[in-house]
Order: C-alpha cells, then structure tokens, then sequence
C-alpha cells in the first residue's frame, strides 16, 4: 500500500515548534521505517531542518514544499489548495493528515490524527483565529476521514461526544517515548548538571508551554501554600516557552512574592530534557486538560515521581504510578507534593512503577498501532472491493 503523510508540522528546530506534535511525527515516521517492511510512503514536508539520515529506508520519499509553510497562514493554504492535486497526481491508496486537517476535498481515502479538543472546550486559551480554523477544519476532517487516530481514550471520548464521530472509525494509538529518556545514575554528573545550570540542590519540576491550560497560576498557589505550610524544597522550575495569555504567570509570581523561589529558565531543548527531569526531587503536572501527556511518562522514565491532576488522558498515561488530584484543589495537591518529598518508601515505590509504567509507551508499539490501522483500512478496502 502507498500511503501519503502530511507531515509539514515536523521540525527538528530546537525551539518549541520542534516539541509535542512534532516530536509525535518525527517517532511515528522512526518507527514506521523500523517496524513496516511492506507499505511505502511518501512524506509531505515543508521544513529544510530535517537530518540528511532522519530517513533511512527507501520506502519513504520526502517531498518537500517550496512554499514557507512553516508560516501557519501558507501552511493551510498548502493543505487546502497544493496538497489535494499532489495526491491527485501520486494516487497514494491513503492520505494520512498528522495534524488535526484534511484537505476539504480530498481526492483519495483518508486517515486523520486529532490530538486533542482543547480548542473547543478551552477557547480562551487559542487566539480567535486559531481557535475558529481549529474548530471549523477538525470537525469537518473527523467526520469525513475514512478513519481517525486519537493519542488518548479521552481524546476519542471528546470526539465521540462533541461532534458525534462514530465511534467505530476512531482508534487510539498512544505516543512513544524516545530511547533518550533514562536514569541517570551517576550523582556527581547530576550535581555538575545543576551547577552549570545554575539549579538548587532539591527542587520542584513543571516541564510545558506556560499557558492558561497548563493550570501554571495554579500550580504557583500550590506551591506559595506549601512553602508557608513548611516544606524542604523550595524552589520550583517552570520549564517552557511562553505562551498565549502567560502574562498572569509572572504576575502571580510577584504577587505571592515567589521570585526568589521560581525558576524560568524558558523552553529546554529536547536533548537537555532528561537532565532536567532527573535532577528534580519531583515533576508535578497541574494540566486542566490534556490530549496525553507526555511529560508525566518522560518524568517516569528518567526514575522522577510524578504529581499530577487527575482530569482528561492524564490518567492514561500516568496509570498506578503517580499521585492524581484535582487540579484546583490546592490542599490536596500541596499535601501529594509534601507525601513524595517526606515519604522515602513512598518516593522509591513511585520510582519503580514509574519505569515500568513508561516502558509500556515505545516506539514500537506506536508504530504498530498505526501500522494496525493502515492494515484495517486496506481490509475494509479489500472487501468492498469483492462485494
């Protein structure tokens, strides 16, 4: 089967447009090239920063655009006038969209990948623009995809109930975890880490874009409650790029009188994370609402136990193995912090679960999970054909 993906929200930048999805496609199209000996695939992209050895089987073509699409503006434009007449021309048995659109008149079957709804159950948090292309092109994409992928049971919950996707078509295949994110187990690496970093000793470790959604007021009020309600650890690192609306944060801060206490340090290239997670006493994750979650696994997976709300996917990915409460509930996440700082019998079991709660999110089994739902397709493709 020649299946075509539109992967032109793939960057390898070490800025924030190279994480989340990005990060989501670049593992799917490592794993499809280890774990696919028989479909080939052609790859729409638009970004020049892609390693000359990021593709390394033969069974995928790049095709890059001349246009800038890395300019949201000419992105969909591409999406919605260039695209449909290259698979026109390609006659590719499937169009996968990696991101949340499809062209509105799609010459050929097609496969779309939503990962979350947040556009439409937190408005506020999305420019008005944004929010209306979001909502308006992932609707009609889920109703008229041939099949849809969500990255959570939540998120395939979300579409089922707000735009009455058949829940038939929607199959869920979960993100993997890059090899990178490990134990790092030699102390003195960790202490020098911290050092050239300019880190405390023990701290306390939020890791995403600083954004209304993300709950980071939220987690600062947790945070001046548990430093006045006595805690050892009393540093926090926030530990993203700004984003949408995250004046408040820095407001917050200086009204709770934290800036001595809170770290910025701004958005963590990819390769740095695993030092990030590894040096910190505890990783909290105080979302509102989320497609996945990844961090929460990234965090286990570097021996880091994890505190986080217990709303959306984040269960999903957080299993047995983390601490869940409400995310506005201050006490009660102020009291799970406090249990895994004080509790070292508590801390090593969180640790130990932790690991074995992220070796079950691989590449390979993302892979195989996408590859189930190119085979079903090609199936029910089969069988029409025959009756």
């Amino acid at each position: 089967m020649h299946i075509a993906l539109n992967a032109h929200l793939l960057s390898f930048a070490n800025t924030y447009r190279g994480a989340g999805i990005s990060r989501y496609i670049a593992n799917l199209i490592r794993g499809l090239q280890e774990f696919d000996p028989e479909n080939s695939y052609t790859v729409f992209l638009g970004a020049k920063d892609v390693p000359g050895d990021f593709f390394g089987s033969r069974r995928f073509r790049p095709a890059y655009s001349r246009a800038p699409t890395g300019q949201p503006a000419v992105r969909i434009l591409w999406e919605q006038l260039a695209q449909p007449v290259l698979v026109n021309g390609l006659k590719p048995h499937l169009l996968h969209s990696l991101a949340f659109v499809q062209p509105l008149f799609c010459p050929v079957a097609s496969v779309v990948t939503v990962y979350d709804v947040s556009f439409a159950l937190y408005p506020d948090s999305f420019k008005i623009a944004n929010r209306l292309y979001l909502r308006y092109f992932t609707r009609h994409s889920a109703r008229a995809a041939q099949r849809v992928v969500a990255i959570s049971e939540s998120t395939r919950r979300d579409l089922v109930r707000l735009w009455q996707v058949s829940p038939d078509k929607v199959s869920v295949v979960y993100p993997g975890l890059e090899e990178r994110f490990a134990p790092i187990t030699d102390p003195e690496k960790l202490v020098e880490f911290r050092r050239t970093r300019g880190l405390p000793e023990h701290f306390i470790l939020y890791v995403g874009t600083l954004e209304p959604r993300k709950n980071v007021e939220g987690l600062l009020r947790v945070f001046s409650f548990l430093l006045k309600t006595g805690s050892h650890v009393r540093h926090l690192v926030l530990a993203g790029a700004r984003g949408w609306k995250c004046r408040g944060v820095f407001d917050l801060i200086e009204t709770l009188n934290l800036r001595r206490f809170v770290h910025t340090p701004g958005y963590i290239v990819q390769e740095e994370l695993p030092w990030w997670y590894a040096a910190a006493d505890v990783f909290v994750y105080p979302s509102l609402y989320e497609g996945f979650g990844l961090p929460i696994l990234e965090a286990m997976a570097c021996g880091t136990p994890v505190v986080a709300s217990n709303v959306s996917s984040i269960p999903e990915a957080a299993g047995d193995a983390a601490l869940l409460v409400e995310p506005v509930d201050v006490e009660a996440f102020s009291t799970a912090i406090r249990s895994v700082l004080n509790d070292d019998s508590l801390r090593q079991d969180m640790i130990r679960r932790g690991l074995l709660q992220a070796q079950r999110f691989t590449r390979r089994r993302m892979a195989e999970g996408m590859i189930g739902v190119y085979s079903e397709f090609q199936a029910r493709a089969a069988k029409r054909a025959r009756s």
